[in-house]
């Protein structure tokens, strides 16, 4: 261990938290979640012999550890997984005995929802939340917010179960309460899922008061539950604040601003993907990242009104149908395009005239995990540089990710529509 690093440990505290492994570049290579960051972290300079050889080789390479104090362990659970999603660290992927990762999914628009886990997200209209790694883990915080929050995790029969019994559903099996009234409940779940847990415990707080007010005495209790049940977690919160580490931490997004000699960094990037099967069942895609993290709730598709074999056009016409909506979607501060020269000059001008900057990623029909990462940047009024990026670089490991993730899903609203297609 270096001087650097055995000061460090010492400082190491007591609290569960999500750690940081860094090799002497300053590079995240491991990123772990303990329950008390003290004695996870010391472990892995301890008793050598004892590991695994993967094991002994990540702990040589470590040159430095951070870490992000947090309240409870739930909070570490899904905190290290959106920094594995982040920094994608190579240990992580060595490490890691199973490979597969876990959603949450939710889908409102069904009549009476069901909270369920998946592995493979679908383009279904449903709201899904991860990737987790670990998949009993997951089960376990879901079984704590479904006391406070009861759900269905099966579609629903009608039919009374153990689980009516228990008080783990709604109840609208048994006429506890309506379907109305328990998908607002599952908002205040989805609500809680996505990071609002003080302005939920506030909400409910007041409904609660409210309703007691005007003699609602069991509805009143309801929220009385809820409210003693969330407090009784602490802070056991699904997505804290602390997860979103300030931007200026993010060495891609830093980096990013710098190469791009943008006024700021780029907090709101969005990747956009054209798929289709010689000029049949066109899609487009577009996914959005917030500092650095893919945000699903954002997610735009596309089917091509123009079905055509040109890749350049219909990127065009997903640009100039996405542009019009900069003041309900928000405005990209970055574009990032599978593309080259030729996808560009197609909606140079239209982005321009928006105010959004907006690059290529050259891959030369290379769609590989190991493509080079090569990006295409306008200069002057019609010129473009292209830049072969270090494959190991933050920028290069941000914008395979962004790419990466816009190919995905336009490959799979694609696939849909041509299932579609052969039912008929």
């Amino acid at each position: 261990m270096t001087p650097k690093l055995k000061e460090k440990l010492k400082q190491l505290p007591k609290e569960p938290g999500v750690y940081f492994h860094k090799d002497k570049k300053g590079e995240v290579i491991y990123v772990g979640k303990a329950a008390i960051l003290k004695n996870r972290v010391r472990q892995y300079f301890q008793s050598p012999d004892r590991k695994d050889a993967k094991t002994r080789a990540l702990v040589a390479e470590i040159d430095d550890t951070d870490w992000i104090v947090v309240d409870t362990e739930m909070d570490a659970l899904f905190l290290e997984s959106e920094m594995i999603k982040r920094y994608k660290p190579k240990w992580n992927i060595l490490l890691r005995d199973d490979k597969s990762v876990t959603y949450v999914r939710i889908d409102m628009k069904s009549e009476i929802p069901c909270v369920t886990m998946t592995r493979n997200p679908e383009d279904d209209g449903a709201e899904y939340f991860g990737p987790y790694y670990g998949k009993t883990a997951i089960m376990r915080a879901l079984r704590i917010l479904r006391k406070i929050f009861p759900y269905y995790d099966r579609p629903y029969t009608g039919r009374k179960t153990l689980n009516t019994d228990l008080g783990l559903t709604p109840g609208i099996e048994v006429e506890k309460c309506t379907p109305r009234e328990y998908k607002r409940n599952l908002r205040r779940l989805t609500s809680y899922l996505k990071g609002n847990r003080k302005r939920l415990v506030r909400d409910v707080e007041k409904l609660m008061y409210e309703a007691a007010e005007k003699g609602e005495y069991e509805r009143a209790a309801e929220y009385r539950n809820q409210f003693f049940g969330l407090k009784g977690l602490g802070t056991k919160i699904i997505f804290s604040d602390k997860e979103f580490l300030d931007i200026s931490s993010d060495q891609a997004l830093g980096e990013l601003q710098q190469f791009l000699k943008l006024k700021k960094p780029p907090v709101r990037i969005e990747g956009y993907d054209i798929s289709h099967q010689s000029g049949t069942n066109v899609t487009g895609s577009m996914v959005c990242f917030i500092n650095g993290t893919a945000d699903r709730t954002k997610y735009r598709r596309f089917k091509l009104r123009k079905q055509q074999n040109n890749d350049p056009e219909s990127m065009r016409e997903v640009l100039t149908r996405r542009l019009r909506h900069l003041e309900d979607w928000g405005k990209p501060d970055l574009i990032v395009l599978d593309g080259s020269v030729g996808q560009l000059s197609a909606v140079r001008e239209i982005c321009t005239e928006a105010g959004v900057v907006v690059i290529g990623r050259d891959k030369s029909g290379d769609h590989s995990k190991n493509a080079r990462i090569r990006i295409v940047i306008p200069e002057g009024s019609d010129d473009y540089r292209m830049v072969e990026l270090a494959p190991d670089s933050h920028i290069a490991k941000l914008i395979a990710r962004i790419d990466d993730e816009s190919h995905r899903f336009a490959i799979q609203y694609h696939t849909l529509l041509k299932r579609k297609d052969a039912l008929k």
